[in-house]
């Protein structure tokens, strides 16, 4: 069906509802509308006070993204049963009528988006309001070199975790400051990458960055990455994120996540063509006898610990430190998993 389209039965469906008698305060007037997904048809319904909503047909146990809540617009989880049915829903509202014209054009977005994605249409509705979102987002500086690669290589190792369980992104806390890039709690690991051939030597910032959580284990994954051009093969960082995208469960939840890291998604187009091939990775233990400034040692040496600002760089060119042998990374990966489940 064509936007117009969408449009004008919109419209009708609305102007319909807002003609019938309202029938109590915490009571929608409901009509369903020719757009089918795997979970039932969407939904148009006016509440008591005259606002439009648009209903999104999801699992009863899905749960519904926080933070659209403001003065125009409103998204909550919404059951409706009738004496045959129950249904949860995803509530869209406008609570001012004077922009229905524009929350007229957002809803058609979501249908045609919907008709596209009908396995998946809380997805669909994401998609369409990170879209109008980024429409009053302004761009930020764009990512160095260095922060490039260190976002190339924790997607790296998001996507082996994604592969084991598609949640796996609530693992990934670098991007909200935490002092691991991976963390269970128990389990954690911290990413490093280069693009320096000559050598193996990760920075590390503060005193807690290569301090295991409390009575649980850290892994240091090293990258050396070479950045290429797209005759040199690799693999593209757009490409890396549209895989990450199509293995999350959550793509809203992963584009928040990469938009903290600093990548927006309006815009890719200062990052396509970034590229890098994986010229070694290397993992290690964070064991005791492992290099490193941390806050714990400190204190074992009798050392005062009120040190701010402290960053430092090890060299791993050598050994020891021994790196882990490869058939064990997948017993990391898999541990992280279970921990978090």
């Amino acid at each position: 069906m064509s936007d117009e389209a969408f449009r004008r039965l919109t419209e009708q469906h609305w102007t319909a509802l807002e003609a019938q008698p309202t029938t109590g305060e915490h009571r929608l007037r409901v009509s369903q509308l020719p757009a089918m997904t795997d979970h039932g048809p969407l939904a148009a319904a006016v509440d008591h006070e005259g606002h439009r909503h648009l209903l999104v047909p999801i699992d009863t146990h899905r749960k519904i993204r926080a933070g659209v809540d403001g003065p125009v617009l409103q998204l909550r989880k919404r059951p409706l049963e009738d004496e045959n049915t129950y249904q949860m829903y995803a509530d869209l509202a406008c609570l001012r009528g004077d922009l229905n014209d524009l929350f007229t054009r957002l809803c058609v977005d979501v249908l045609s988006t919907v008709e596209k994605l009908p396995a998946d249409p809380i997805k669909a509705l994401y998609r369409v309001l990170d879209r109008w979102k980024a429409l009053l987002q302004t761009q930020g500086p764009a990512l160095g070199p260095e922060q490039l690669a260190g976002l190339f290589a924790e997607l790296l190792v998001l996507g082996e975790l994604l592969q084991r369980d598609p949640s796996a992104h609530r693992l990934w806390l670098g991007p909200k400051g935490h002092r691991h890039d991976f963390s269970t709690g128990k389990a954690a690991i911290e990413v490093k990458a280069g693009t320096d051939r000559r050598d193996r030597k990760p920075r590390i910032h503060g005193l807690d960055q290569l301090e295991p959580p409390v009575d649980g284990s850290l892994c240091l994954v090293w990258f050396g990455l070479h950045r290429v051009t797209a005759s040199g093969g690799g693999i593209g960082l757009l490409d890396l994120i549209d895989q990450m995208l199509q293995q999350c469960d959550d793509e809203s939840a992963l584009l928040g996540l990469l938009a903290e890291a600093g990548y927006r998604l309006f815009e890719a187009d200062r990052y396509r063509e970034v590229r890098f091939t994986v010229g070694e990775e290397k993992w290690y233990r964070v064991s005791p006898g492992f290099p490193g400034l941390t806050r714990s040692a400190l204190l074992a040496a009798g050392l005062p610990e009120s040190l701010l600002d402290v960053e430092y760089t090890i060299d791993l060119s050598g050994e020891p430190p021994l790196p882990m042998p490869p058939d064990e990374v997948p017993q990391v990966m898999d541990l992280m998993v279970q921990e978090s489940s």
